[in-house]
């Protein structure tokens, strides 16, 4: 997911260790690829800013590689898990959920706060801007006001006697 930066959306690419390309998306701001490795090596993903290479992004990506260990060492057996086991396994899928919402809300935070220190930025700017101009103005004004109550000598020159 891109979180901060142009218009959020960024390109991915995933290869496998023979190069063959397993995901390729351009102009996403948010994706979720599931896939089961083939064959083991190095798996190559690259994020591409090509079109706004102007702007900074920042990316959020979450790797989870293989199943969860079983909660009870003895899970995969054949008779039936006891009410506490079974309370545990149900808490223990509940909570994952939780993870998941923890993150996405964190996300969402990251981003509204990337936007508030932007346009922090800007009113700050912006204001400082404005007491520029109110100075000027006011110097202005003084000089103007000024030359308005100063008394103008003339100097007055005879022509011929």
């Amino acid at each position: 997911q891109v979180i901060t930066g142009g218009h959020y959306d960024v390109d991915c690419r995933l290869e496998d260790p023979d190069g063959i390309v397993l995901y390729k998306e351009m102009k996403k701001q948010y994706d979720s690829f599931t896939f089961t490795a083939s064959r083991n090596g190095t798996y190559k993903f690259c994020f591409s800013n090509e079109f706004s290479t102007f702007t900074h992004k920042t990316v959020y990506f979450d790797f989870q590689v293989g199943e969860d260990p079983p909660l009870f060492p003895s899970e995969n057996r054949v008779t039936a898990l006891t009410q506490m086991e079974s309370a545990c396994v149900s808490i223990h899928e509940a909570l994952k959920s939780v993870i998941d919402y923890q993150t996405h809300f964190r996300l969402r935070e990251a981003q509204g706060r990337s936007r508030a220190e932007d346009l922090n930025t800007r009113v700050a700017y912006w204001s400082i801007g404005e007491a520029i101009i109110l100075l000027v103005v006011s110097i202005g004004q003084v000089f103007l006001l000024k030359s308005f109550f100063s008394d103008k000598r003339t100097t007055t020159t005879r022509v011929g006697s």
